[in-house]
């Protein structure tokens, strides 16, 4: 009797352990990109008997980026199926892990692999990867990994994970690896935290050395031991950090996923302001309050940006600013990619940080001169005795709520190498009894007076991005660079051309030295192939004048040039033409282009191109941006200019056929049709020559020549 009572109070425990070994896995990896999440996944499905099935929301999509909604329905059912899953996503914050943690239940156990590998190791395999399913790779990417580990928040079994495993080397990496592909189909693992060294580390050494100020050495014994409250790009913060363990338990927040207005190759067409937190570092002014107003005036100033971005910049990753507004900003649900936060020297965003800000706003006083403390001393300092002559041309002083928009000389390094345009001096309120003005803790005529210094600023910076060229450098482009401005201040319009931005004016000027650029060289013209072709056939016809570096300065007295350049257009599309008699033609000019030198674009219209991968560039080809050679050889003859459509809404208009007019969300989508669309051009584009065919029988109307 007694055995039986014991066969029977053991018979359900049995069948609870059988229950547990069936369960299914939902293992989220949690990283930086670069962090080798996909490859971890590759490795154990290679070799575990166990049924997995990789989630990858770069991929979810047929083989395109997908949503998170998608990850979530893919993986039930993949469960529902008796297979185990491993989710693929950066997963770097709480929210986004807290409904795959969902997934879980009796049958099913919630596991995280933690890669917590060195920053700087991610960086340096992002930026050597090709061919990344993504498209998140090369050196750019680096200030996106910057951004995203800023933020981020370590896994806790609280969150509802039964296992999480932490990885913070290639060994630690090798072990996980092992543990997962010996799981069999009946296997279960140890609950817990396996792998933590330290329960409250946040931030790794190596991002931090990584992001060091360049005046720092390498030794962890330069890190402050009791540095000051935030002072801007050379000063310290206000938290103890004694060493580097200290450093070590940091708090980092960022952002979950990488953001579309991730640093690219071609961001530096995109007009951004670079700003400090005014008046919370040298004026001592309250950060909650500050926070409140930067969050408000932000959001008011949302609709008015058009493509351009605004970017709160602070030095160190443990910036109080910094994560109060990116917290009240995501409450709002400000656009991420029109304001995000940014760590880094705000004097060198894009040596260092790979980010490029044609404008930067200083923190300025109220004499305008260099020396205090913080941004103000940093800023003058890196732009060198230019900035100081610019701003005394302008103003002497400036008073608290204003803002100052100062156009920075070429001379200037910040100009020639990171691609500053303008400093915006703006004046908040003070609250610092050593300073002058100080408001005594009147944070009613404070905050008043900080909600009028960022709406100047704000307002000072569109002032420049309405005016700004703002579409892709590629087109018609030889180098990259930062972007050309034309700016109207003070009633006088003057025209800034970075360095980089003058490899076609020196084509143009001295051919002999580019022969293997040049096609065609005359007096008049040089012909090269565009370096980033948007087309299977996509040429440059530029003119040889001086003083014609854009379609806004030609007049009537140049109408015989224009004829010349579109003549020389047509001779090349004979000659393409004879090659792929297949093959439709468009000659034209952007209405503001990226790089000095007039020229003349020739290109097919497959659109078939590695290098179109961009709205901007889709846009700046495919819409009234685009003029047509017939029609400013028309306007100019007739009213001794062309119309110059300087309107970047054009630019940032829904993805649309430029045969059929059809609408796609995206690139990829939008060449996939084009691949196969064959319906006829618009009929306004087959009037008066505007497409150049193989025949005239083509229902096009026959090419406009000139006498």
């Amino acid at each position: 009797m007694e055995e039986m009572e014991i066969d029977g109070a053991s018979k359900p425990k049995a069948c609870e352990q059988e229950k547990e070994k069936g369960k299914r896995i939902v293992a989220l990896l949690v990283g930086a990109p670069a962090s080798g999440k996909s490859t971890f996944c590759e490795n154990v499905m290679r070799a575990s008997s166990r049924p997995w099935v990789r989630i990858c929301q770069d991929t979810i999509n047929n083989g395109k980026s997908g949503s998170k909604p998608q990850c979530l329905k893919s993986a039930a059912a993949s469960l529902k199926e008796g297979k185990s899953v491993f989710i693929d996503r950066c997963n770097l914050v709480k929210d986004q892990r807290v409904d795959f943690v969902k997934l879980g239940g009796a049958e099913v156990e919630v596991h995280a692999v933690v890669l917590d590998l060195p920053a700087k190791l991610c960086i340096s395999r992002i930026a050597k990867r090709t061919r990344h399913e993504g498209n998140l790779q090369g050196g750019k990417a680096a200030a996106v990994v910057n951004r995203m580990l800023q933020n981020k928040e370590l896994p806790k079994l609280s969150e509802g994970f039964s296992r999480i495993t932490f990885c913070r080397n290639e060994t630690d990496v090798e072990a996980a690896v092992n543990t997962y592909t010996a799981v069999g189909p009946l296997d279960t693992l140890p609950r817990g935290c396996f792998g933590q060294k330290d329960p409250n580390a946040k931030t790794q050494l190596g991002i931090m050395k990584f992001l060091k100020r360049p005046h720092e050495t390498d030794t962890q014994d330069s890190v402050p031991s009791q540095p000051t409250e935030e002072k801007g790009p050379l000063c310290k913060t206000h938290e103890t950090v004694s060493s580097s363990s200290g450093m070590a338990n940091q708090k980092i927040k960022v952002s979950e996923d990488p953001v579309p207005v991730s640093i690219s190759q071609d961001d530096s067409d995109v007009p951004t302001l670079a700003f400090p937190s005014i008046s919370t570092a040298d004026f001592q002014f309250n950060l909650e309050k500050a926070s409140d107003i930067i969050v408000q005036k932000v959001e008011e100033f949302m609709d008015k940006l058009g493509n351009a971005r605004l970017v709160l910049v602070d030095l160190t990753e443990r910036s109080k600013i910094l994560s109060l507004v990116r917290a009240k900003a995501a409450e709002k649900n400000i656009d991420s990619k029109k304001f995000f936060t940014f760590v880094g020297d705000i004097c060198q965003l894009y040596t260092k940080g790979g980010l490029r800000c044609n404008v930067i706003a200083n923190a300025a006083n109220w004499r305008l001169k260099p020396g205090g403390g913080g941004v103000n001393a940093a800023i003058f300092n890196a732009a060198g005795a230019a900035l100081e002559t610019a701003t005394m041309d302008r103003a002497k002083t400036l008073h608290p709520g204003n803002a100052l928009v100062v156009p920075l000389p070429s001379t200037s390094p910040l100009y020639h190498k990171e691609g500053v345009t303008h400093v915006i001096h703006v004046l908040g309120p003070n609250m610092n009894p050593n300073r002058p003005n100080c408001l005594d803790n009147d944070y009613i005529k404070g905050c008043k007076v900080l909600e009028d210094a960022y709406s100047s600023l704000f307002k000072g910076f569109l002032s420049v991005a309405n005016t700004q060229v703002s579409f892709p450098r590629s087109s018609g482009s030889i180098s990259s660079g930062p972007s050309k401005l034309e700016n109207e201040i003070s009633g006088t319009k003057t025209k800034s051309w970075a360095p980089c931005l003058q490899a076609l004016y020196n084509i143009a000027m001295q051919p002999e030295k580019h022969n293997k650029q040049v096609l065609e060289a005359t007096d008049d013209i040089v012909v090269i192939n565009d370096m980033y072709p948007k087309a299977k056939r996509h040429l440059l016809v530029l003119t040889r004048t001086k003083g014609l570096d854009c379609l806004a300065d030609v007049r009537k007295e140049h109408l015989h040039l224009l004829k010349t350049m579109h003549e020389v257009g047509l001779r090349w599309t004979d000659k393409f033409l004879g090659e792929d008699a297949s093959l439709v033609f468009r000659l034209g000019y952007h209405s503001i282009p990226s790089m000095r030198q007039l020229h003349l674009h020739v290109i097919s219209q497959d659109l078939d191109s590695k290098h179109l991968k961009h709205k901007k560039h889709w846009n700046s080809f495919t819409t009234a941006f685009f003029r047509d050679s017939v029609d400013v050889i028309e306007e100019v003859d007739s009213h001794g200019k062309a119309t110059i459509l300087d309107d970047n809404k054009l630019l940032s208009m829904e993805l649309r056929c430029h045969r059929c007019r059809s609408a796609h969300p995206n690139i990829p989508r939008l060449k996939s049709h084009i691949s196969n669309c064959q319906d006829p051009f618009p009929a306004e584009l087959q009037k008066k020559g505007r497409l150049v065919p193989a025949q005239t029988n083509s229902g096009i109307e026959p090419l406009t020549t000139f006498p």
